[in-house]
């Protein structure tokens, strides 16, 4: 029999062989980060599945008693082992994947103390259940694997000799209970994560139906029970231990941070942010001026044109063919002023369900498999509605006016997410930089820096859209930390995104919930991933001059990984610049002041 170890060391072998041949150091790299893996994967499967590593798909997730010292324990093993791979380590690049793993392992550990310490174990079941079994139910999955959904729902349902996701998560929560001053979850939350349990429910059932497989009823039935069941024992118990703001621990916010990639502190996230929306907002309105006086609107203010310009929709049937010729576009447009080199095939886009829209209500990239892939790619997802807005029906027009889908379709497809993580498939990286770099500041960082780049080949309407999305970050990058602080209220900040960023209702709903509850810090990694990305390629042309090379530099930051931006910089240092340098007798200064600064 196969032991775990042995066979991850197996798949993330498969998996480089499915590249073209890697290197040694990628290879070393790559079984340095199976014991990472089989960690990953032996407390949250479904995350181990969503990567690609098959074997742990019938799993679950491990509520079971002890979890958080059983998990502890195996995690400081693991750190101690990675830490002592690392001096005997001679290879450059295998030992920064080390500090990679060393970091993530760290990061972890510190996560799961502060919320032990601090918080009180709350679980959204039924939105858990839901995509755990998308994971394995997505279309781009081989029948096989899609069939493994019926085990995993079993013992989601405690049939197969597993025990109920349900009562271990109430048990994890019970448990603790009697521990004093723990905060509980944001009260908003956990009545919306009530109002979505049918939404799972039938978005479950929606997922079986589609992948066209028999035997699952009767599970699913059980599993709605139970799920319906939890909602109760939830306004029961969890309720009333529920904190009526929205306000973290500083420390747990402080660590969200981190964890996101962003290493500024709060207030310099409010003071960047601050600064950098009233510089957007005087550009935005020069533009407007222009628009305006060519469409002969009655108000030039930024504001009201883009409500002009949203009255511009595109419906129905009509979307997905919109997306794909502005897409079309870009990518002539990419080609045309040598950006970035693109894949040749086509990129996939396809409209949420609106199980999917609850889960995540906001236009994302549902990426690839990264380890073991054979020929899958990313997909982006458009939710034209959030289920969870405060009048149900209210217009989400963001996403289908027509100028808005320029920077949207150079964010989320190409040159921004769909591109970057094609780059790792089909070129290849370490599984350390493909999955133990990730952070949203490195990915987000990204594709809010193609924005930018492909803003001046847009069309004049298509740039004021552009200008405001990063208007959006910029706000972001402020009132998520404000909001967490306690500095401002969850309603000001929702009226404030309607009336000074232009945001639909439905739209701001949304990023209310994120800043609040949803994934509170995130937000801020966009304009600050942004920033970085900027900063380097200034440095960078600071040094180089006449010598440097867009595509060449783009092509560079591909190659990488996802290097978080600390990690990029050095790599751009040291061999992005030396090997642009050229004639060898003239290259630029090593010890430049702009190279140091990088």
């Amino acid at each position: 029999m196969t032991t775990p170890y042995r066979f991850l060391a197996l798949l993330v072998a498969s998996a480089s062989l499915a590249f073209a041949a890697q290197p040694a150091w990628v290879q070393t790299s790559n079984q340095n980060a199976v014991p990472v893996l089989e960690y990953l994967g032996r407390y949250a499967p479904e995350y181990g599945s969503d990567l690609g590593l098959e074997q742990y798909d019938p799993e679950v997730t491990d509520l079971k008693p002890r979890v958080y010292e059983r998990s502890l324990a195996d995690a400081e093993i693991l750190l101690a082992a990675l830490k002592a791979k690392i001096p005997p380590e001679t290879n450059a690049k295998v030992r920064q994947d080390l500090e990679i793993l060393v970091d993530n392992v760290e990061l972890q550990i510190n996560s799961s103390r502060l919320n032990h310490e601090l918080m009180l174990p709350y679980t959204c079941v039924a939105q858990n259940v839901f995509e755990g079994l998308q994971v394995l139910l997505d279309s781009r999955n081989k029948p096989e694997r899609r069939q493994r959904a019926l085990v995993r729902l079993q013992h989601y349902a405690g049939l197969a000799g597993a025990e109920p996701l349900v009562t271990l998560a109430e048990a994890r929560s019970t448990e603790r209970f009697t521990t004093k001053n723990l905060t509980g979850p944001y009260v908003v939350a956990v009545n919306k994560d009530l109002g979505n349990t049918e939404r799972f429910i039938a978005g479950i059932a929606q997922l079986f139906t589609a992948a066209q497989l028999d035997g699952w009823q009767d599970a699913h039935a059980r599993l709605a029970a139970q799920l319906r069941a939890h909602d109760e024992w939830v306004r029961r118990e969890i309720i009333p231990r529920a904190r009526p703001t929205n306000q973290l621990p500083a420390a747990i916010y402080a660590d969200n941070l981190k964890n996101y990639g962003v290493r500024m502190s709060p207030q310099e996230l409010i003071d960047r942010g601050l600064f950098g929306f009233l510089e957007i907002r005087d550009e935005m309105q020069v533009l407007a001026q222009r628009i305006a006086t060519a469409h002969h609107f009655p108000s030039s203010d930024y504001r009201a044109v883009l409500r002009e310009l949203k009255k511009d929709q595109i419906t129905g049937a009509a979307i997905l063919p919109y997306y794909h010729d502005i897409l079309t576009q870009l990518e002539h447009l990419v080609a045309e002023h040598h950006i970035v080199t693109l894949p040749q095939r086509a990129a996939v886009i396809r409209l949420a369900s609106e199980a999917e829209s609850a889960s995540q209500p906001a236009p994302h990239l549902n990426p690839p498999r990264l380890l073991g892939n054979t020929g899958e790619y990313g997909e982006i997802v458009l939710p034209l509605t959030n289920p969870n807005a405060a009048h149900p029906g209210e217009l989400q027009d963001d996403f289908t006016t027509k100028a808005y889908a320029w920077t949207l379709t150079a964010h989320e497809a190409r040159p921004g997410h769909e591109l970057q993580f094609s780059a790792m498939v089909e070129q290849g990286v370490s599984t350390p930089r493909a999955v133990f770099a990730f952070n949203s500041a490195n990915v987000e960082g990204w594709a809010l820096y193609m924005e930018a780049v492909m803003k001046q080949y847009e069309p004049p309407e298509g740039q004021l859209f552009a200008l405001q999305a990063r208007l959006h970050r910029a706000a972001r990058a402020f009132l998520d930390p404000m909001l967490n602080l306690g500095l401002m209220k969850p309603e000001a900040a929702q009226q404030f995104l309607v009336s000074d960023v232009g945001l639909s209702a439905p739209f701001a709903t949304q990023e209310i919930d994120r800043y609040t509850f949803r994934a509170p810090g995130q937000a801020t990694s966009y304009y600050y991933g942004y920033l970085r990305l900027r900063q380097i390629r200034a440095q960078t042309e600071l040094v180089l001059r006449d010598r440097f090379n867009e595509m060449a530099f783009h092509d560079f930051i591909l190659s990488q990984g996802l290097l978080p931006p600390e990690l990029l910089a050095k790599a751009v240092r040291e061999e992005f610049i030396p090997a642009a340098a050229a004639p060898a007798e003239s290259a630029p200064d090593a010890d430049h002041p702009a190279a140091k600064q990088m």
